[in-house]
């Protein structure tokens, strides 16, 4: 393991020259994004990539060779190249970009044509040649989840993630976006798919969630510090509240977002992701398998609820008309692509509990939606209120109950509210939030998560990547709560509306204030 530092001698991607930061520095690697014209590749991928650049976090030798259907040569997708990294880093000197796009190229064809996967085979054969030894390859596939599996054949049969079983031969990995199937049964075949061609090894499935600092901080703030595990269970705390609100709509993605749906949009990975590094047991070691051996010991033990219970414990919306910031915005099924009749639900809430001796009794409420009044992802942790008051006539519910702020999106960060003496009167007593932000504290903005994935992903953990045995525990969660609510949302539970620029439907507050509990105000 290497001190890895900048030129300045500070921890690199730090900014802090107290920190250490153990990374292990990637070898040689070519890099093949598929989608390479798309929004991804431009919007996230290649600034991510020029920013480890920029801080050295890469290895001298890399190459990156974008694919896609769109007609290009090397100099027109080194010409968006640059345009996508300008339009992240304004300041950037013109050579920089020259020097790193030196490493860019570009193959073009169809997804299911070998020819496209010949022509490529052969630019990555001769990029072989200016290694000492061959590198390793990555194939990022930042494509549509429907053309994963033609992909992939197409590279096997090519002989493009072929990998010897003696180790001796450099790596092959797959990096895939969610959705990582629509429902258990497609989940299955997909994984079956993948299997014909690529060991569990190679696959490397992404959340973006996960590359966040305060996600990855979850891990930290539970197993490196004595001050809150002993408090981590149902003696000590009260319930627990996890929120993704967007304030944006769907955008350009109603194909998808129509036939998806919000529970799996956002539930199927980002929320119960967040769960289990919230509620899952401490791993023997923080490498992969430990750490991806907890988080499925978690979802196992995540109640499951039988058709009949899905309506009392699942609230499901749709946005109507609304105002946000001052401006009106239209209903769901007004959105360009969206059918006047659909019943697709843009917002969930839920109730659950986890069935173990830590978490009995103590319920998690889960809430994600489009349109909801602001942006923000955070986790709540709410401990119990005091056994006894001392304070006459104060009584224990007179007191706030101390909270655990968790700030994932749009500010890094967390809080911690406690109950303090107020200047004034002796009894004059209120919240303390004792407040921390990535921003503040290391005066910089956090990097952006696809850069921790790729490192990741270049230095061969995947311990923050998603293993198969999660993503059918997952499904077999959310599968039986789909299946409830029927294919047109004719079964259990009605869709309930909620105006633009709310924060959802009124049963979704019906749903936590009949436990005499209330959703935090973000």
């Amino acid at each position: 393991m290497l001190e890895n530092k900048n030129e300045n001698g500070d921890a690199a991607g730090c900014g802090c020259e107290k920190s250490v930061c153990m990374e292990n520095p990637p070898n040689s690697f070519i890099l093949v994004i598929f989608g390479a014209s798309g929004d991804l590749t431009y919007r996230k991928l290649i600034p991510s990539i020029f920013s480890l650049f920029q801080k050295d976090m890469l290895p001298s030798d890399f190459h990156i060779v974008g694919c896609a259907r769109t007609p290009m040569d090397d100099l027109g997708f080194r010409k968006k190249v640059a345009e996508s990294i300008r339009s992240k880093y304004k300041s950037i000197p013109a050579k920089m970009i020259e020097v790193f796009n030196q490493n860019v190229h570009y193959v073009s064809g169809a997804y299911d044509s070998p020819e496209m996967f010949s022509a490529l085979s052969a630019r990555l054969d001769s990029l072989d040649t200016q290694y000492p030894t061959p590198p390793g390859r990555i194939y990022y596939l930042a494509l549509p989840a429907s053309v994963y599996t033609d992909v992939i054949e197409q590279l096997s049969n090519a002989g493009l993630v072929s990998e010897k079983r003696d180790g001796a031969s450099p790596y092959r990995r797959v990096i895939i976006e969610k959705p990582f199937g629509y429902d258990l049964e497609s989940a299955r075949s997909i994984e079956r798919q993948m299997k014909n061609h690529l060991a569990e090894k190679q696959i490397y499935r992404i959340d973006h969630y996960l590359g966040k600092d305060t996600v990855q901080n979850i891990l930290m703030l539970r197993f490196a510090n004595m001050i809150f595990e002993p408090l981590w269970n149902n003696k000590y705390i009260d319930f627990v509240q996890i929120t993704v609100a967007e304030s944006i709509g769907i955008e350009h993605r109603a194909g998808y977002f129509d036939k998806a749906g919000l529970l799996r949009d956002i539930f199927q990975n980002h929320m119960l992701e967040m769960l289990s590094l919230v509620a899952m047991e401490p791993p023997a070691s923080f490498d992969a398998d430990s750490v991806r051996d907890e988080k499925a010991k978690l979802l196992r033990s995540i109640k499951r609820y039988k058709p009949e219970d899905v309506s009392a414990n699942f609230i499901r919306g749709q946005y109507t008309q609304g105002i946000q910031n001052g401006e009106k915005i239209c209903s769901y099924v007004e959105e360009d692509g969206v059918p006047q009749t659909s019943t697709t639900e843009t917002f969930v809430a839920a109730k659950t509990f986890i069935n173990n001796w830590r978490w009995n009794g103590v319920p998690f409420y889960l809430r994600a939606g489009k349109r909801l009044k602001r942006r923000v992802s955070e986790i709540a942790v709410t401990f119990k209120k005091i056994p006894h008051s001392i304070f006459n006539p104060l009584q224990p519910e007179d007191l706030h109950q101390n909270m655990l702020v968790l700030n994932v999106q749009p500010e890094e960060g967390f809080a911690l509210n406690i109950q303090a003496k107020k200047p004034g009167a002796k009894l004059c007593m209120g919240d303390l939030p004792m407040d921390f932000f990535y921003r503040d504290i290391f005066k910089d903005e956090p990097p952006e998560a696809y850069e921790r994935l790729l490192l990741d992903c270049m230095a061969g953990d995947s311990t923050l990547f998603i293993r198969n045995d999660t993503i059918d525990l997952s499904w077999s969660l959310l599968t039986p709560i789909l299946e409830a609510w029927g294919e047109n949302g004719s079964g259990a539970g009605k869709l309930c509306s909620y105006p633009a620029g709310s924060w959802g439907p009124k049963e979704a507050f019906s749903l936590i204030e009949a436990d005499n509990r209330k959703w935090r105000e973000p």
